[in-house]
């Protein structure tokens, strides 16, 4: 009787063991069911499905897009690239050749002298900056006769008026372009002509005659190479005075401004 209530024990307990493990497992298996039920009903879920698809599929097309028109690119440059390659090279003469031709024309005018200037150097300029592209011009050409070391007759026509009438009386012009250079009394022309003959060479032969200063770059003590200083008889008031009459009068020695040019460096 005992073995047999021994043995109804460990059965009734084997089962009930078997039970348990086995309602364990149903019930850690039965909430899955749910879960895929609620994947397959819930339309938001295969909304962003579709919409991340959309997206893969966008960028797809870009892509292909963009590789497209690399293609054009490529074969476009690929065309102007041999185009550029296959004509030949044709080789122009200088244009010192023309302005050489314009320099001799000029500078054998007999028409266009300047008078009492066959001994030096006379450039009409301004040391005005308000046309930047005139006032660069007048310092390019100043600095290439300073460079050949030349005393040149410098006539700024913003400092005495007289300048300004008597380079358009003998151009003929009224209002003409500034710088314009003459040698030895031969009009030769403005900035471009000098730029030319200077690259040329042609400048450098035509100054051989005149003679060289012997301080190069040395500026003047007295007028700072402005090349005017203020009237000694008036103190550059453009008045004195007569004791004769008592009276203010204009003074005589000086220009409209008051100026005369420099005894030192002008001489």
């Amino acid at each position: 009787m005992a073995e047999l209530e021994s043995s109804s024990t460990s059965s009734s307990s084997g089962s009930t063991f078997f039970n348990r493990s086995f309602t364990m497992h149903a019930n850690s298996a039965e909430p899955d069911a749910p879960k895929v039920h609620l994947l397959l009903n819930n339309p938001s879920s295969l909304n962003r499905a579709a919409s991340i698809s959309k997206i893969y599929n966008s960028i797809d097309s870009v892509k292909g897009k963009v590789k497209k028109l690399c293609n054009l690119f490529e074969s476009a440059k690929s065309s102007s690239t041999s185009t550029e390659l296959s004509p030949k090279v044709v080789l122009r003469p200088a244009k010192s050749i023309g302005y050489s031709s314009s320099f001799s024309s000029s500078f054998n005018n007999p028409l266009i002298r300047l008078p009492g200037t066959e001994d030096r150097i006379v450039v009409y300029l301004t040391s005005l900056r308000g046309i930047r592209r005139t006032y660069e011009d007048c310092y390019a050409v100043r600095m290439i006769f300073r460079g050949f070391r030349v005393w040149v007759d410098e006539r700024d026509v913003s400092m005495d008026s007289a300048y300004k009438k008597e380079l358009q009386s003998v151009l003929r012009k009224k209002n003409p372009s500034l710088p314009q250079v003459f040698i030895k009394g031969k009009y030769v022309g403005g900035a471009d002509v000098i730029k030319s003959m200077f690259e040329v060479g042609e400048l450098a032969k035509i100054l051989e005659d005149f003679p060289r200063i012997q301080q190069p770059g040395l500026v003047c003590d007295c007028c700072g190479d402005i090349r005017f200083v203020p009237c000694g008889n008036c103190s550059g008031s453009r008045k004195v005075f007569d004791e004769d009459e008592g009276l203010l009068k204009r003074c005589l020695e000086c220009n409209e401004n008051g100026l005369i040019r420099c005894p030192n460096c002008c001489s």
